[in-house]
């Protein structure tokens, strides 16, 4: 497949570097030529100096073949009007862009335009690890609104089924690592000492699963 990238910062190049490794043919755009000096010196794909909402500069990189395009440079406004461009002009679907202000990043997301604010996830993990007993987030999907959690279970759960704890915290329960080794749960599992437990925890009733899940059953969420 075909990857085009805007944006050579840290994240652009890490994108390239990575989707290279996995065998995918890769643009890159940036309006500083001595931005590509971050790629790893052995990188094959093509290096685009040029404005990267500019249809000649997005056609240079190959634009009309692309399976994806990552907008990620350090403007909001550029990374925006770019996956407008290449997505209503050229049609490609998989488009994703970066968006610092997390109040435009929804916006747009409301526009079709799945987008990820960084601030905003950057304090959500940094808070769920500095607390004690914090949530870990494994995986988030902003455009539909979705993350997969490893979530703390209060102890007076222990020996009652994941079912209960799936109803009472309005989550589907993922999987379980259990000394050491992955559970695939179904509806008789019940929950033992230490499990790490992960779910499918819709945004809108993150924070009330997890105060469920700490507190014994039949607590006040």
């Amino acid at each position: 497949m075909h990857i085009v990238i805007l944006g050579c910062g840290r994240t652009g190049a890490s994108l390239a570097t990575e989707f290279e490794a996995r065998g995918h043919s890769v643009a890159i755009i940036d309006q500083a030529a001595d931005a590509f000096r971050r790629l790893p010196a052995d990188f094959q794909g093509q290096k685009i100096t040029g404005i990267g909402f500019d249809r000649e500069t997005l056609m240079s990189a190959g634009v009309e073949d692309a399976y994806a395009f990552a907008a990620v440079s350090s403007g909001d406004n550029s990374n925006i009007l770019a996956a407008r461009v290449v997505r209503e002009t050229y049609g490609v679907e998989n488009v994703v862009a970066r968006i610092a202000d997390p109040g435009r990043a929804e916006v747009y997301r409301r526009l079709g335009i799945p987008t990820v604010a960084p601030v905003p996830w950057t304090t959500a993990q940094m808070v769920d690890r500095m607390l004690p007993g914090g949530v870990d987030e494994l995986y988030h999907d902003p455009a539909v609104g979705i993350a997969v959690r490893r979530i703390p279970v209060n102890a007076a759960w222990i020996g009652r089924p994941y079912a209960d704890l799936e109803a009472a915290m309005k989550t589907r329960l993922v999987y379980v690592v259990r000394f050491g080794e992955p559970v695939l749960p179904d509806a008789r599992t019940l929950i033992q000492a230490d499990d790490e437990a992960c779910f499918a925890v819709p945004d809108a009733v993150a924070r009330t699963a997890e105060r469920v899940a700490a507190r014994p059953p039949g607590g006040k969420a």
